[in-house]
C-alpha cells in the first residue's frame, strides 16, 4: 500500500504539462497530415518529449 501512496503523492516533473499538451496536438493531426510530415503513432512519446516546434 506504501508504493501507492507514494507514487500518487508526488509532484509530477516539470515538463509533464508540456507533454501532454503536445501529445494532445499529436492526437489531433488527421492522418493524412501525419503522413505528409512523416510521423506516425508510434513516434508521438519521442516526439512530444523533444516538443513540437512550427
Amino acid at each position: 500500500m506504501g508504493f501507492f501512496t507514494e507514487l500518487f503523492s508526488r509532484p509530477r516533473p516539470r515538463e509533464q504539462g508540456r507533454y501532454s499538451a503536445s501529445l494532445a496536438v499529436l492526437n489531433a493531426i488527421t492522418a493524412a497530415e501525419r503522413n505528409e510530415i512523416h510521423i506516425r503513432p508510434a513516434d508521438f512519446p519521442r516526439v512530444a518529449r523533444q516538443g513540437i516546434r512550427c
